[in-house]
């Protein structure tokens, strides 16, 4: 009975933890619920991805509607693994925020089980509706979640991400009023089943597929969309940028799911071409601001940018072995990019008031320099550690493509930039001294706040280490989501779908 309700728990768990915080109001009593509700996230979603390695479709008919006529959530190897990278990433985060920074606001538990929800919601649903009420549910818990502990810096940014944000939000409502009045469904897999069936404006579905692309794109930091990026992701308090790390691989999978199912077998050249350049200068655009960053946290926000320019070469590929490097390296760059940021808030603390900013202050604790070190050695593409492997696989993937000779180029470039700017910075931050004053005695950090930056910056030897079998599951995920008849048939049913039968 718990396996066949499986699927529902990453959503279940978060959403009935934010209604019992809400109903204890005590800090206390929210740091509790909200730690066993993260363990318990964790073991679900692990055990979610252990069973998805099958290569089975799960589908979960909410109220035991069929698709398309219902809610229904859709699990794969893709959908599971980010369920699972979504867990790791809250426990960690709310394990460092309860050490103080849940303090400063109210409601910030509630809010922050709320975002897992939206995010494990939008990896699981198999419908475009109930995407966007996961990502508005996602959105709406981010809003006051970036503005947690106040400051000018932090309502500034806030501002510009709520209206961004909204207008993005306006043009996902105007794309699912197209599709559904052109092609009558939102279900994915029916939408793909009518794709390839006539009797449907083309014109018309392409430009509210076209009108979805932005949206997603908006959501991963594409350029020119990018702008709002960097400064609403260095202004959020550490903890809460850690988590917003995974937030434009959201957009992302969206982009990935949606291209293969949808797009490839009707559509395959409405990326071609332009994704693929606007990606390329996401990058040298992320490299640049990277080095005129002036403290860590605004740093790390370029390095998610800079990760997110590289996955975005990989929708317009179609590729099953640059899919398989791209979801590596997906792995490796969301947690060593959340990382960054809590490790930029650690410094902060021992540092007084020099906080993370680039200039000689206060000596840091030992650890915390070989958690750079490590973290930084990681995202310049060193080896030994799984950053060197994911830019190894990406780069032997994208070799083959047509603009391999310029992706070359950029990446290597840009990584070069990057290895000199955390070089740089890095030797101020955390070896320079002031010359006018004695060294003062660095603040003790707390083990919640040690144990969950220790937990992600362990990420970067240990996915090196099992770079085997992570990236033999990748490649099995990579060939089940480019694979959308199984897809279509495992939602819909094999007779619907080469009927191409759906709600209308």
């Amino acid at each position: 009975m718990m396996r066949a309700h499986l699927p529902i728990l990453p959503i279940l768990i978060p959403f009935a933890a934010a209604l019992l915080q809400m109903a204890w109001n005590r800090l206390a009593w929210q740091r509790a619920i909200g730690l066993c509700a993260s363990v318990l996230l964790l073991f679900a979603s692990a055990w979610l991805t252990a069973l998805s390695d099958d290569g089975l479709l799960r589908v979960y008919a909410l109220g035991d509607w069929p698709a398309p006529y219902g809610i229904v959530l859709v699990v794969d190897r893709l959908a599971a693994m980010m369920t699972l990278l979504c867990a790791i990433l809250g426990l960690a985060t709310l394990l460092y925020a309860s050490a103080g920074f849940d303090e400063r606001g109210q409601h910030f538990h509630p809010l922050f089980q709320l975002q897992l929800v939206g995010l494990c919601g939008a990896f699981l649903t198999g419908d475009l509706f109930n995407l966007f009420v996961f990502f508005e549910v996602m959105l709406l818990a981010s809003y006051t979640l970036l503005a947690h502990g106040g400051g000018l810096a932090r309502t500034r940014a806030g501002i510009s991400y709520v209206v961004l944000n909204l207008i993005g939000s306006a043009l996902f409502l105007i794309a699912l009023g197209l599709l559904y009045g052109t092609l009558g469904t939102l279900n994915l897999a029916d939408m793909a089943s009518r794709l390839t069936q006539t009797g449907h404006d083309a014109a018309l579905a392409r430009l509210a597929f076209a009108l979805l692309i932005a949206v997603f794109a908006l959501k991963a930091g594409l350029l020119p969309l990018s702008f709002w990026l960097p400064p609403t992701y260095g202004a959020a308090g550490a903890p809460v940028a850690a988590l917003f790390a995974i937030m434009t691989k959201v957009g992302i999978v969206a982009i990935l799911r949606v291209q293969a199912v949808a797009l490839a077998p009707a559509m395959p050249d409405l990326l071609a071409g332009w994704l693929t350049t606007l990606a390329l200068a996401t990058i040298v655009f992320a490299a640049l601001g990277a080095l005129t960053a002036d403290r860590l946290r605004a740093l790390a926000a370029w390095l998610v940018l800079l990760s997110a320019g590289s996955l975005l070469l990989v929708p317009a590929a179609t590729d099953e072995r640059v899919v398989a490097a791209a979801i590596y390296y997906l792995l490796q760059s969301t947690l060593t990019g959340a990382a960054f940021f809590l490790i930029a808030g650690i410094v902060a603390v021992q540092r007084g008031d020099c906080g993370d900013d680039f200039r000689a202050g206060p000596p840091t604790a030992t650890w915390v320099k070989l958690a750079f070190l490590v973290v930084a050695a990681s995202t310049a593409g060193l080896p030994p550690f799984a950053g060197f492997v994911g830019k190894l696989m990406l780069l032997s993937a994208l070799r083959q493509t047509a603009a391999g000779t310029v992706t070359w180029i950029v990446l290597l470039g840009a990584g070069f930039l990057v290895m000199a700017a955390l070089a740089r910075q890095g030797c101020i931050l955390l070896w320079k001294r002031p010359l006018e004053r004695p060294p003062q005695p660095t603040a003790a950090v707390n083990w919640q706040r040690a144990t969950a930056t220790l937990l992600l910056v362990a990420a970067a030897p240990l996915l090196a280490i099992l770079a085997g079998p992570l990236s033999d599951y990748a490649q099995r995920t990579a060939s089940q989501l480019q694979t959308p008849g199984a897809y279509v048939a495992g939602v819909l049913g094999a007779q619907a779908a080469a009927t191409g039968h759906g709600a209308r």
